[in-house]
């Protein structure tokens, strides 16, 4: 079934404009020191109270909490690589749907303009068409339509990489931000930004992008009547966009939040929706596809005059029904990339809050005054560099033989080790490396089997393909109720 909504530019329009915050902050007094907040008399110090995030442009708030995550249901596929734990999620921020193709033009405008001689950096950026072709299949239509024609404009984008994905993340959490300082008067449109002289959130809050100041710069608390740029500790810039954890994506697939009853779980589910098909089975629409899917071999659509989901291929990214937290076709019409690194095993050995491997710690240089070092480019300059994605993921655990690069009390080896997910490791070891994501959801071209949000899969991060998009993410700050 499909559904008429409203616009998401709309919806986007609005959105933006609630990310609005009072940048006069009321003078109160500390309860520790009776000394005024926010008086240049006093020194200036600056306190704001009752900070509420603003939710970003295309976001839903997820109330977090602890679900079972894994595969409950059989896994009919044997492949063993979700068991079920009990695991809690953090509160935060999901896109209303999949990224449209007409998102991905827009970042590409950009890109273009900003950077009108850098041909391999908007090169970098442009979505594999090839990815529709098939040796026997004639697709294409698709290869020389999908992207770019206005027809396919709602529909989710494809053909794009783990990284580029990434990538597409940072440039929208900058555009967001420069947006809010604009509509907030710290400053005014600058379409005349090239090269090196371009926002982003990072050289902003250091200093590195100077921008042109609105008519409501950021008040000097510290000095009467002065202006500062805003920093973090104002709250006006949102977190980073981002794909979001294996483990925020299943629980928001979930929407478990329309099956409880208190801290009781009523009804548990193995789709995005209750029940055991992928039919609606509410009494108005009996019978419709509640996502866009394979029903067996050869049937993408249905029977011309009673179609079933309607759609060929992909589908606009509102053609089904939400879940119970709002979001769309958390089943069917693409897979989605997610932050993690795939591994078949060691799920269980997860952290029980906010489990996700795929971390990469980084230390920058400091000087002698305790300064973060940058270089020419004002790009922060490494000290050292900690990869713990394969951190207690079972690969010396699991061999027979000995090893003298393995520290039982860390459970860590040498960067010199080798790995059994490296594909040289050994005869048996299968070719899994840290450029390996996971990606979620099933597809228009995959049966129910996938649907379920317990089901993952896995690829190259490099890599991409006619049935894997993705949406974003960003973290939630503050009272993990969002203020109710």
């Amino acid at each position: 079934m499909r559904l008429k909504l409203i616009p998401l530019l709309a919806i986007s329009l609005l959105l933006l404009g609630s990310c609005s915050l009072i940048k006069s902050k009321d003078k109160g007094v500390s309860s520790t020191t009776g000394w005024a907040y926010n008086d240049p008399d006093n020194g200036g110090f600056e306190y704001q109270a009752g900070y509420h995030q603003a939710t970003g442009p295309g976001l839903v708030f997820i109330k977090g909490g602890t679900f079972t995550m894994g595969r409950v249901e059989q896994d009919v596929m044997y492949d063993w690589n979700n068991s079920p734990r009990r695991v809690t999620v953090a509160s935060f921020y999901m896109d209303e749907t999949e990224v449209r193709n007409i998102d991905w033009r827009e970042y590409l405008y950009w890109i273009k303009r900003v950077y009108p001689d850098d041909k391999k950096k908007y090169a970098e950026a442009l979505p594999d068409s090839l990815v529709w072709r098939n040796e026997l299949a004639y697709n294409e239509p698709y290869l020389e339509n999908y992207f770019r024609h206005p027809a396919y404009s709602n529909y989710p984008v494809v053909g794009v990489s783990w990284v580029q994905a990434t990538e597409y993340c940072k440039w929208r959490t900058d555009r967001v931000n420069e947006r809010i300082l604009i509509n907030e008067g710290v400053l005014t449109d600058d379409l005349s930004q090239k090269g090196q002289n371009v926002f982003t959130t990072e050289s902003y809050l250091n200093g590195l992008y100077q921008g042109v100041e609105g008519d409501n710069p950021m008040k000097d608390y510290s000095k009467d009547g002065a202006t500062r740029r805003v920093n973090k500790s104002d709250g006006l810039l949102l977190p980073n966009y981002r794909l979001p954890t294996e483990a925020e994506w299943e629980y928001a697939a979930l929407g478990l939040i329309g099956n409880t009853d208190g801290e009781l779980l009523t009804d548990r589910r193995i789709y995005p929706w209750n029940g055991d098909q992928i039919r609606n089975t509410q009494k108005k629409h009996r019978g419709e596809m509640m996502a866009n899917s394979v029903r067996g071999r050869g049937d993408m659509m249905g029977m011309a005059g009673a179609l079933n989901d309607a759609y060929d291929i992909t589908a606009p990214v509102t053609a089904f029904w939400p879940n119970d937290y709002g979001l769309y076709c958390m089943a069917g019409n693409v897979n989605e990339w997610v932050q993690d690194v795939y591994r078949p095993y060691g799920t269980e050995d997860e952290a029980e809050f906010q489990p996700f491997r795929g971390n990469v710690y980084t230390k920058y240089k400091r000087d002698a005054d305790g300064n973060l070092m940058r270089d020419d480019y004002g790009r922060l300059i490494v000290d050292t560099v900690a990869d713990v994605r394969n951190f207690r993921d079972g690969d010396y655990q699991s061999r027979i033989e000995d090893s003298e690069d393995w520290n039982s009390e860390t459970n860590k080896t040498d960067s010199t080790s080798k790995d059994m997910y490296e594909a040289n490791a050994g005869q048996f070891a299968p070719r899994i490396t840290d450029k390996v994501r996971v990606y979620k959801g099933g597809s228009w071209k995959d049966r129910p089997y996938w649907l379920s949000p317990g089901a993952r899969r896995y690829m190259d991060q490099n890599k991409s393909t006619d049935d894997i998009g993705f949406r974003c993410a960003m973290t939630h700050v503050g009272n993990p109720s969002n203020g109710d």
